[in-house]
């Protein structure tokens, strides 16, 4: 039994995105590009006390990585200097930074 009252009609929106596509998706926040490229190069200098360090990098320029930033095929705390390393470079707020150090 109907009283005069009747609920709204339902409206559902559905959005179709395609995961495969190479546009932007509105439906994901972009919180900036990360970009990242490998390399290779030579641990330069650490500074072991602070636990980060420099990677002199086949490209002739110099990055700076964290012992955060270490794969497990590296021991921070073993570092001498001088170990071959290939990494990931990632775009940082403070300029280009190695991360994803591993052993070559």
């Amino acid at each position: 039994m109907c009283y005069g009252w009747t609920s709204p009609p339902l409206a559902v929106k559905l959005r179709v995105v395609d995961p495969f596509s190479n546009g932007p998706c509105a439906c994901v926040p972009s919180f900036g590009k990360h970009e990242v490229n490998m390399s290779s190069g030579t641990i330069k200098k650490v500074v072991a006390d602070r636990g980060f360090g420099f990677i002199a990098a086949a490209d002739e320029k110099e990055y700076f990585f964290h012992r955060s930033g270490l794969d497990a095929s590296l021991d921070f705390d073993r570092l001498m200097g001088g170990e071959k390393v290939e990494f990931d470079v990632q775009s940082s707020p403070k300029g280009p930074r190695a991360t994803n150090v591993r052993a070559s």
